[in-house]
């Protein structure tokens, strides 16, 4: 290919340009290069086209002049980066949004299957139709006025209302727990209002087979309000890691922050909040509303265990859900608090087997599913704060020490929970939180105390200080949900009325309260 660079007059012109630039302007551009550089383009004297035969060809465009480059430099000044404006990671997105819906598929139908085979057959529709409508009242109770009270600003104990009839969640973010990071908050939203409805739901079961259906929705009403709400904002709440933006702001930010949170308590998905919680109502229901008809003098066995063994494998895996996703992150946390739920449940499971076998001579199906919950419970304040070893040592304590819950411990209380909501979910959350002050130090494996500033974990972990804040929490636990129970149990006995009629009892509540039965035989 032919190239027209020197050919012809034209490039003799300009090969003689050329040649006059370096002969009278080369000094000069060194010297210009060797001078401080030039800030400002008004700064830069003209160059006469006329007097110059280099400035003219640099007019021309052909030779760019030390001058013309020192002005292009300095007109070409870089703005400020700005601030990256915050986006939702998608993938953190679509994982909170699954764990939504694992949480809920735990109570519909894990939980109401789960219940419903423990109670008789003429009671399992009643089970099912409470568990059914708690969810439904509390998920309404949420966007209504729930999710502003326990997860906005307010003071130490109860949030505020700047999401007061689910206001201004669309569109918005929510925190993680890593700086920079956020999900929308309608994901946080339903993901925490999974966990108010399967806590209230998990209260019925104490009181089964007795209970108004209107004192059941009415207590669940103010213990939602004044139980369930101010322990989720005290355990939980606070402004999130952005705000811990160096060590001088960590007292406002603790200001700010649930009372239990800001003392350091560590609940990773709901030991207090969830399972002490409810299990404390139900044991002050099932006093308050008096044994079931034939209690210790007949035989009121479970009616279906193959349906109690479907419901808590749903809770088993539902539960995935449910520890794994309170990371709020699809990362590290997330999938130690998914093995840790597969292996402390594991570890329970043959722990209550063993020991039921050694002390009855044989092992149940019932003792096993119970035995697997027993570990869900234990593990769920310390899933993704502990090792793996940790979870299994949880997981074989709970089996143990929630098989006495439903033996031993049940007839020193003398009240007929009776699907022994506190036996497995009042003690093996109690076990659980106290056990993750111990299994969360660094040198058994644990997490520790994650410090927001420095993004590290704190240096200094001590077991028995921990423990003793564990224990705080748990202490505040019992007495928030004792007292309130106390008095929602009260409101509803004056009002609606708490207890069936004994004849009502006797047909059981399918036909009594529902009019209708599960099996046409």
């Amino acid at each position: 290919m032919k190239t027209r660079l020197f050919s012809g007059w034209k490039s003799l012109a300009l090969f003689t340009a050329l040649a006059l630039v370096s002969m009278t302007g080369g000094s000069s551009v060194i010297a210009q290069d060797a001078a401080p550089p030039v800030e400002t383009a008004a700064s830069v004297p003209a160059a006469d086209p006329a007097s110059d035969p280099a400035a003219e060809l640099a007019a021309a465009g052909a030779v760019p002049t030390a001058a013309a480059t020192e002005v292009a430099v300095a007109t070409v000044v870089p703005e400020p980066a700005a601030a990256p404006t915050p986006t939702a990671d998608k993938g953190d997105t679509a994982w909170i949004l699954i764990c939504s819906a694992l949480v809920i598929f735990m109570t519909l139908p894990g939980l109401a299957l789960f219940y419903g085979g423990l109670v008789r057959s003429k009671n399992v529709l009643s089970i099912l139709m409470q568990t059914l409508v708690v969810f439904a009242l509390v998920a309404v109770l949420w966007a209504l006025y729930g999710y502003s009270l326990a997860f906005t600003e307010g003071n130490a104990f109860i949030g505020g209302f700047d999401r007061l009839w689910a206001q201004g969640i669309n569109g918005t973010l929510a925190a993680t727990f890593t700086k920079g990071v956020y999900i929308p908050e309608l994901a946080f939203f339903v993901f925490q209002g999974a966990f108010a409805c399967i806590t209230c739901a998990l209260i019925i079961g104490s009181f089964a087979e007795r209970v108004k259906f209107a004192g059941v929705l009415l207590f669940t009403v103010i213990w939602f309000t004044f139980a369930y709400l101010p322990m989720a904002h005290m355990v939980w709440f606070f402004p999130g890691p952005d705000a811990f933006t160096d060590a001088a702001a960590v007292d406002g930010v603790l200001a700010k922050s649930g009372w239990l949170w800001a003392k350091g308590a560590l609940d990773f998905a709901g030991g207090t909040v969830v399972h002490i919680n409810a299990a404390v109502a139900g044991l002050v229901g099932a006093y308050m509303i008096g044994n079931r008809v034939g209690y210790r003098k007949e035989a009121l066995k479970p009616h279906n265990l193959t349906q109690t063994m479907v419901g808590a494998s749903i809770l088993w895996f539902g539960w995935f859900g449910f520890n794994a996703g309170s990371a709020l992150e699809a990362n590290g946390v997330a999938a130690l608090a998914f093995v840790n739920t597969f292996l402390a449940t594991a570890a329970a499971v043959l722990s209550w087997t063993l020991v039921e076998w050694l002390h009855k001579g044989k092992p149940s199906m019932l003792g096993g599913a119970s035995g697997a919950v027993a570990g869900l419970v234990a593990i769920t304040p310390a899933a993704g704060l502990v090792g793996i070893l940790g979870a299994l040592a949880i997981g074989a304590i709970a089996g143990v020490v929630c098989l006495w819950g439903v033996t031993g411990l049940k007839k020193l209380l003398k009240a007929d929970d009776s699907l022994d909501v506190f036996g497995v979910h009042g003690i093996g959350g109690i076990t659980g939180a106290l056990l993750t002050g111990v299994f969360a130090a660094p040198s058994l494996g644990g997490a520790g105390i994650w410090d927001y500033v420095t993004e590290t974990a704190l240096a200094d972990y001590s077991i028995a200080a921990q423990v003793w804040i564990q224990a705080q929490g748990v202490l505040t636990t019992i007495v928030v949900s004792g007292v309130v129970s106390l008095l929602a149990f009260t409101v509803v006995k004056y009002t609606v009325g708490l207890r069936v009629s004994e004849e009502a009892e006797r047909n059981g509540l399918d036909i009594s309260s529902h009019g209708e039965t599960a099996y046409e035989l």
